[in-house]
């Protein structure tokens, strides 16, 4: 499989493309389904690629004790945990008309599929990728009845292991080749020393036939811009419209102007990148003609003199003379013509 395909109608990730930057919605939308349309209409402004929520058929992912239990945290929607996140929770009618006005604003649009019957509704959508949540990346099943649907995927890693990590690649390249492992920590907001940007390296040396990514929960946007910097060939930040309301994420988000910023940077990093072949670039011969050093004659150097190391120096000399890197293959010729001291040693002076 090549480094890089088609994750969404259009629009290839990996090799030489643009990253891929996910906005993640997530339920930072108060369960309110205008406040999600202006979320969307946001990312698009901001530049994002995609705009991302999170899908979840409550009593497949929770079982009943888990919805029962007291929720009482100042970010609670309801007494429980099954009212708090029922009041997040978006109906299949309400998806459809998000994906809708996705399509009008123009910007791409999918969802964490949060257990197998989402996945399922979601495929039913045609999004065009599935996103698997860090808490699903070791859940196997999961895992190979997501890939055997055939749409790319792009899988967080999370509170996993690298042993796991390559399990988890096993699996899904069993069945689908078009995915993508995103280097993430699990923690909101999430501190500088746990993010572990090395991982994106390792994780190119360790599965060195698929785009690597990262998914972030830090505050700001320098480690993200990092991250591609590393080779992040995807991107994925939480973004909401203001901070300081109810849910745990939105302190690990990026308002409009930082997703904004975020990827005006990541887009300057990118072109920063270059080929890296190294070589003299046009933009520096200004500088090369008017500063670069080229050799001299040390002493005066009479015509039919063998030259030796001795007679030659290394100056900023007009005209520009034998460039410095040649000095010492300039030892042992024979020059054609009385070099004065101090004078340029040019190549027509030189014999060969």
């Amino acid at each position: 499989m090549p480094l890089e395909f088609e994750l969404c109608p259009g629009r290839m990730i990996g090799g030489n493309n643009p990253c891929f930057i996910i906005a993640e919605i997530g339920q930072n939308h108060q369960g309110d389904i205008e406040i999600a349309k202006k979320m969307i209409k946001m990312a698009k402004d901001c530049g994002a690629d995609c705009a991302k929520f999170q899908k979840s058929e409550l009593e497949y992912k929770f079982n009943k004790r888990a919805l029962e239990r007291p929720y009482t945290s100042k970010h609670s929607w309801g007494k429980t945990y099954g009212e708090h996140k029922r009041h997040l929770e978006f109906s299949h009618e309400q998806y459809r008309e998000l994906q809708k006005y996705a399509e009008e604003v123009g910007i791409f649009f999918t969802a964490s599929g949060m257990d197998e019957m989402a996945v399922e509704f979601l495929d039913e959508l045609n999004v065009p990728f599935f996103k698997v949540a860090s808490l699903d990346a070791n859940n196997f099943p999961y895992l190979e009845k997501t890939a055997n649907k055939g749409r790319p995927m792009v899988v967080s890693s999370g509170m996993q292991s690298m042993e796991t990590m390559r399990h988890v690649y096993k699996t899904v390249k069993q069945h689908n080749k078009n995915f993508t492992i995103l280097q993430c920590t699990s923690a909101y907001p999430l501190e500088p020393e746990d993010v572990n940007l090395r991982v994106i390296m390792e994780y190119q040396k360790e599965f060195p036939d698929i785009p690597i990514g990262y998914s972030g929960h830090e505050s700001g946007i320098s480690i993200s811009v990092g991250a591609v910097a590393l080779g992040a060939k995807v991107v994925e930040r939480h973004v909401t419209l203001d901070k300081t309301w109810k849910g745990s994420d939105h302190e690990a988000s990026l308002v409009p102007s930082e997703l904004a910023e975020l990827v005006r940077s990541i887009r300057l990093v990118e072109r920063a990148l270059g080929s890296g072949i190294k070589k003299m670039l046009p933009c520096e011969k200004p500088c090369h003609d008017k500063l670069g050093k080229s050799v001299v004659a040390k002493v005066k150097i009479p015509k039919g003199t063998v030259l030796t190391a001795s007679m030659l120096a290394v100056k900023v000399a007009e005209p520009m003379g034998v460039a410095a890197e040649d000095i010492f293959q300039l030892v042992g010729k024979t020059v054609t013509e009385d070099v004065e001291e101090d004078e340029s040693v040019t190549p027509e002076v030189v014999e060969s």
